[in-house]
């Protein structure tokens, strides 16, 4: 039942109709508690929140598969401005970008052209930009662009999905460039051709990529709510005796909100990935996908109106 309603609701997430239809109608039907508000000014208010609770933040401005070159030049001036909200509050975070809202499926050189505004903007504030992981089919363009951009800026890193089967090599080969990465499993369909479709195989990859980063001495987001492999990843720092300073538990906004204040208790640093914008369809119906305990919530939620 589960495998039925991850499939359903990532077939919902492509939807063109009801995307269209959730910009027009704003956020309803409980994407609030994942969604922290239509603008950047907004989300600036919830990081403020969660900064004062010891929590880091990486913000990311919804929006994915964009297909006009004004649209997506209007994006990167969005995350510029964003960039200069996070600096102006003194706030505690970091921004997290998909190439796709960038220009990936119009052209490279417009591509080029808005990260490195973004870049440029974010070195000048002391602002890193992790360029978010899509689905298997950009994957390896979305490394190329991580690897062209890293050679001229300090402040950007990149993810890995641990249900692709290839995620150990690109760990492998990616290490020349010292990189800052974080580790997910993946949250987009994709098929047993290209990655796992177990959890336990993905659990087991999961672990295995975070070993391999760590002992390589590089820079380890573990993006995760899954008890057993924080529970792991704590075991290893501490058997390999890896600095906390290498490392960094991440959440979800509006997800296990009392485990995010026990590790930072704890001595942990957590960062929660908070999106914002009217482009939130796609990214909540993967919220739901992921487990039935948020669908539960909505339907509460939707129940008491």
């Amino acid at each position: 039942m589960e495998k039925l309603m991850r499939k359903f609701f990532l077939f919902l997430s492509n939807n063109k109709l009801f995307t269209k239809a959730a910009k027009k109608y704003g956020l309803r039907v409980g994407a609030a508690r994942f969604v922290a508000g239509e603008t950047n000014q907004k989300a600036a208010e919830k990081i403020k929140d969660l900064n004062d609770k010891g929590l880091s933040v990486t913000l990311d401005y919804l929006g994915e598969f964009v297909t006009d070159a004004s649209e997506a030049r209007e994006r990167a001036d969005e995350y510029v401005d964003t960039i200069r909200t996070i600096a102006e509050n003194n706030l505690d975070s970091q921004l997290s970008v998909k190439m796709t809202s960038m220009g990936m499926d119009i052209s490279d050189d417009l591509i080029m052209e808005n990260m490195k505004k973004i870049l440029d903007a974010g070195k000048e504030n002391g602002v890193f930009v992790t360029i978010d992981m899509e689905d298997y089919s950009r994957c390896q363009r979305t490394l190329e662009i991580f690897e062209e951009f890293r050679k001229d800026y300090d402040n950007v890193g990149t993810v890995i999905q641990a249900y692709l089967y290839r995620a150990a090599g690109d760990i492998k080969y990616l290490n020349k460039l010292n990189p800052n990465l974080r580790l997910v499993k993946g949250a987009y369909k994709e098929s047993p051709e290209v990655a796992y479709p177990e959890k336990k195989d993905v659990d087991k990859n999961f672990r295995k990529l975070i070993t391999m980063h760590l002992k390589n001495g590089n820079y380890t987001a573990v993006a995760t709510h899954d008890d057993e492999i924080i529970r792991f990843t704590k075991k290893l720092v501490e058997q390999e005796e890896i600095s906390r300073d290498q490392f960094e538990f991440q959440m979800l906004y509006g997800i296990r909100k009392e485990l995010q204040e026990e590790l930072v208790a704890e001595g942990y640093k957590v960062r929660v990935y908070i999106p914002y914008g009217k482009d939130w369809y796609g990214y909540f119906m993967r919220r739901l996908a992921e487990s039935p305990a948020n669908v539960a919530f909505v339907v509460k939620g939707v129940l008491k109106k």
